[in-house]
């Protein structure tokens, strides 16, 4: 029993350790860790992964487009936020999925997504429309998504922000603005950076 039990155990762990460090598409993504070459993380947990500054500099934004299903679509920059009502976030720390820590914000600026979205108006036929969900896209592709309800009917709209600073300086390498879910359990899989679209959808 014992030969056959040891083997097992280590090629299971071999096999998930593999998985969550290699797979582009698993919760150790991109947007699951804030490592660069200028911040990176001390931590071993196979959920950082490391970006050169040469591969950043590749996928820097410097404005996000709001479109799909609104009325106005937008083009809004970091002067654009600064214009609009900015709230002081604190003590916000980006959690991968492991539960590891991979970036600790003393303080943040930024603008509730919710705002923005009122700015452009949801194309909504009547009240009770409301089959739509949100998608923030980076320019390396990675998304992440929100529903009409949660931004509009639930506490979680109260924790969405399009942030333009961190720690007191302006955001750079990670693009201009990163979108970010203050009240997930795993702040990591909803951390957007490179930031470039807001994009609204309807539910078929």
């Amino acid at each position: 029993m014992k030969k056959l039990f040891t083997p097992t155990l280590l090629i299971m762990f071999v096999a998930v350790f593999s998985n969550c460090k290699n797979n582009p598409n698993s919760n150790t993504s991109k947007s699951d860790t804030t490592s660069s070459s200028l911040n990176k993380s001390t931590n071993s947990d196979a959920c950082v992964v490391l970006v050169s500054h040469e591969d950043s500099l590749k996928y820097i934004s410097k404005q996000v487009a709001v479109k799909g299903n609104v009325e106005h679509e937008l083009v809004f920059n970091v002067d654009t936020l600064k214009q609009m009502k900015v709230a002081t976030l604190e003590n916000f720390n980006v959690v991968c999925q492991s539960g590891a820590n991979t970036k600790v914000n003393k303080t943040c600026k930024g603008v509730l997504l919710r705002d923005i979205l009122e700015k452009a108006v949801i194309k909504q036929s009547n009240h009770k429309d409301r089959n739509f969900y949100i998608v923030a896209k980076a320019t390396d592709n990675y998304k992440a998504t929100f529903s009409w309800a949660e931004i509009f009917n639930n506490p979680t709209g109260d924790n969405v922000y399009v942030l333009f600073e961190e720690n007191g300086e302006p955001i750079k390498e990670q693009g201009e603005m990163i979108l970010i879910c203050k009240n997930d359990i795993k702040t990591g899989p909803r951390h957007v950076y490179w930031l470039n679209s807001i994009d609204v959808k309807r539910v078929d």
